[in-house]
């Protein structure tokens, strides 16, 4: 858990950033995956960075400020806002308003913060500040940005982002851009590419996959936390933990990656700490990439989001008291399914079905972060301490959503780290399933070393 740090935090007033040059005046549509109602919302990042010498005698705020204008050139949809037109289809006005950015300083450390820097962030208000009027997704700024000097030297970079426009992999390539610029470059190493018809309903649209995880809300089970009430926590995965769960599976399944094996003993756990009746359908949907599983794969420097979402669907019963090799092998099944045919049969499913939101009941949603990028990004003070997600959860959808998280001791061991939002019984159910799954898969794989 992170402490409960109470410091104070001077703004200036928020401005808007246009791009540094004119661009042009037109409209450009979304994809049919991108402005799906389940990504109607806005999602916050952070990135921490400490002290550089060799920077000492430049201001965050302003080497950031001025490189956000001239990657704003290239990415002036950024700078734009959305219109919604006929059929409820989301159209960027590139009219070059810009993106919110506020500067800040704060009267605290960053040491002071934490040792080990992941969500929750119980001070993340004020970090990133709450600006109602620019919070919609129709009509508002799509990007806000606010660079929070620390009294360390070190600065904070939080960003709130309108998910239509883009996913992880498309943010973490305008930061990128951004700190390019930022460390002296003339222009982006990777030249940004809309073609958001790619992933564009066919004509005519042709659903020709089964899409469990979206449905009618009123027709949804009851297997998602039941109220508001939730409690944030993350809980990490050791080299050494994920070796003896490794250790538990058959065979064919021990060459399962690090995400797939820690997703897959998450999902059994908190479908045992939610109670479930035994026959209620329960779903997992992990997020998947799909920019170089279309054929042929999506051009580099797409920057709108390429996510497909394939659920596994079983039961409570059956998922609960079964091995986590079930789990891990109906996980497995689906998101092989992610394939350019899938897809496409997305973005016409959502023309057919008027753009529906994703289950937010009875389904359980991962999202994969461990190779983002955001803790790679560079603006001249090196790498960040911690970059990507702010939050445990998604705020649309609380209590559905996990993120994976890369993680790295002082010492240099890595693991992987999962958000979790419950209602509080849950989690302390949550938290004594995870430890008996873990001290069971050690103890067994102690004894099968014994045996050798």
């Amino acid at each position: 858990m992170q402490p409960n740090i109470k410091f104070n935090v001077a703004r200036k007033n928020p401005e808007l950033i246009a791009p540094a040059k004119p661009t042009p005046h037109e409209f450009k549509a979304l994809s049919d995956i991108d402005d799906q109602e389940g990504l109607r919302f806005q999602i916050p990042v952070i990135q921490f960075y400490r002290r550089n010498l060799s920077s000492k005698e430049k201001d965050p705020v302003k080497v950031i400020r001025d490189a956000i204008a001239n990657a704003l050139v290239s990415y002036y949809p950024f700078a734009g806002r959305l219109r919604e037109h006929a059929n409820r289809k989301l159209v960027v006005e590139c009219n070059g308003e810009g993106i919110v950015f506020i500067e800040a300083d704060a009267d605290v450390a960053l040491q002071q913060l934490g040792d080990a820097l992941y969500p929750p962030f119980p001070y993340l208000d004020n970090l990133l500040h709450h600006l109602p009027a620019t919070a919609g997704i129709i009509n508002c700024p799509l990007l806000l940005i606010e660079v929070t000097r620390l009294k360390c030297g070190g600065f904070v970079l939080a960003t709130r982002l309108n998910h239509t426009m883009t996913d992880a992999a498309g943010l973490v390539q305008f930061m990128s851009a951004v700190s390019e610029f930022a460390r002296g470059d003339a222009s982006p190493s990777i030249p940004p590419v809309w073609e958001r018809h790619l992933l564009s309903a066919r004509n005519p649209p042709r659903v020709t996959c089964a899409h469990n995880e979206y449905g009618d809300a009123s027709a949804e089970g009851s297997g998602a936390p039941p109220d508001n009430n939730l409690v944030d926590r993350s809980f990490l995965f050791t080299a050494a933990d994920i070796s003896a769960l490794r250790s538990s599976l058959p065979p064919h399944l021990r060459g399962s990656s690090t995400f797939d094996i820690a997703t897959a003993c998450t999902w059994r756990c908190r479908a045992i700490s939610l109670s479930l009746n035994p026959g209620d359908e329960i779903g997992l949907s992990c997020i998947v990439n799909v920019r170089k599983r279309l054929n042929p794969p999506l051009p580099e420097g797409y920057y709108g989001n390429a996510l497909v979402y394939p659920a596994a669907v079983t039961t409570a019963g059956r998922l609960t008291t079964s091995p986590l090799q079930h789990a891990l092998k109906l996980m497995r099944n689906a998101k092989s399914q992610a394939t350019w045919e899938y897809a496409k049969s997305v973005a016409d499913f959502m023309v057919m079905r008027g753009r529906p939101c994703l289950k937010t009941r009875g389904i359980y949603l991962v999202s994969d972060v461990t190779r983002g990028g955001f803790g790679e990004v560079d603006y001249g003070w090196g790498t960040a301490e911690y970059g990507g997600p702010a939050l445990c959860g998604v705020d649309l959808v609380p209590g559905v959503v996990s993120f994976a998280l890369p993680y790295k001791s002082t010492k240099g061991e890595k693991g992987i780290r999962f958000t979790m939002s419950l209602p509080p019984n849950a989690m302390d159910k949550f938290v004594n399933e995870l430890e008996t799954a873990m001290a069971t898969a050690h103890k067994s794989l102690v004894i099968k070393k014994s045996a050798l």
